[in-house]
């Protein structure tokens, strides 16, 4: 009887734990807007977390520092928005050249499959021809309020993230001291080195990966502006913005930062060659950032196998989308670090970083 009771628990512990992974999973999914505003802030307030502590050690209240430190940074994206506003205003003026030329190659590509189409039929079998095809019924769907509300949510999950951003940062950073004796707290008096030891941990990879990412952002930037301005490319600023902002995406960015060149460059290149040729440089500066520079300045403490990262980036990228892509590696990387310091969780921690 002790065994098939033993039995009957550890099925029963199995199914809650699936149940419960399933209940979370579903939080994260519908409660997207919430998590991914507390997970940004986190990640804000361990980047700045520093600057508040050297504030502090020359006497300035904390709560000065985090205010003075997120004013500083606040600053800091105001001048880069204003710049990048400012040459896509000069896009928008020139957008009428690149939709004609856009428009041109639709046209000249559909026509051709057109043709593709009726050569297609030409060959078909005599008796497919004769049957009538079926009549195809499509539901009329109405794009505009589609949309509408579409656009709608995303400007309130904007809208939410940038109101209360600030608001977190600030507290997390004036209140840290209380905060994290507050956390140690909820723990047993036995368990308190080892979750501060975690929890120090997680500080030291956030803190790196956040700096050394933003290291690597700004390097592949001025990279791409400066080849942008060398080939003599249209709005070379803005396009060296997104091209260097793109290429932090891991795989997919190599791709994804041929886009903006190949849309200007529509109006300026006549052949085959020059798109090439930015596809290779762009991917180039892809690859020295990825294996190059992401590991030198990041991989020190964020210790995550490739297959793990890949996953990692299906999954958050498939709950989250753009911002999942963003999120997946630090959430990722403190799921280790917990799993690390965690007793019975410790092969799942040594399997993320093999």
């Amino acid at each position: 009887m002790q065994i098939e009771d033993i039995k009957v628990t550890s099925k029963s512990n199995f199914s809650q734990r699936i149940i419960a992974l399933g209940i979370v999973f579903a939080f994260l999914y519908w409660a997207s807007s919430i998590v991914i505003t507390l997970l940004l802030a986190v990640l804000l307030a361990y980047f700045l977390d520093p600057v508040v502590n050297v504030l502090e050690k020359i006497h300035i209240p904390r709560a000065v520092g985090a205010l003075f430190a997120l004013l500083a940074v606040s600053s800091i994206f105001g001048g880069m928005g204003y710049l990048v506003v400012s040459r896509a205003d000069q896009f928008a003026q020139d957008w009428p050249r690149y939709s004609t030329v856009l428009h041109n190659g639709m046209t000249v590509l559909d026509r051709k499959l057109a043709v593709f189409e009726k050569q297609v039929e030409a060959i078909a079998p005599q008796e497919e021809k004769g049957r009538s095809s079926p009549v195809r019924i499509t539901e009329t769907q109405r794009p505009v309020r589609d949309l509408l509300f579409r656009g709608v949510g995303s400007l309130y999950a904007f809208l939410l993230v940038a109101t209360f951003l600030p608001f977190m940062v600030f507290f997390m950073l004036a209140a840290k001291p209380r905060i994290w004796q507050a956390t140690m707290d909820l723990f047993p008096a036995d368990d308190r080195t080892r979750v501060q030891e975690a929890l120090e941990q997680v500080s030291l990879v956030l803190r790196s990966y956040v700096a050394g990412n933003a290291l690597v952002a700004l390097i592949l930037m001025l990279g791409s502006w400066g080849f942008f301005l060398a080939i003599h490319l249209e709005n070379p600023f803005l396009l060296g913005c997104v091209s260097g902002l793109l290429n932090l995406v891991p795989y997919l960015g190599a791709v994804l930062a041929w886009l903006p060149p190949f849309l200007i460059g529509m109006t300026q290149w006549n052949s085959i060659g020059a798109y090439l040729g930015v596809a290779a440089t762009l991917s180039g500066l892809h690859i020295f950032g990825l294996n190059v520079l992401i590991p030198a300045i990041v991989g020190r403490r964020v210790h995550l196998n490739a297959l793990a990262v890949t996953l990692a980036l299906l999954f958050w990228g498939w709950m989250w989308g753009a911002i999942g892509l963003i999120l997946a590696i630090p959430i990722t990387a403190t799921v280790k670090v917990v799993c690390d310091h965690v007793e019975g969780l410790e092969p799942a921690g040594r399997w993320l970083g093999a």
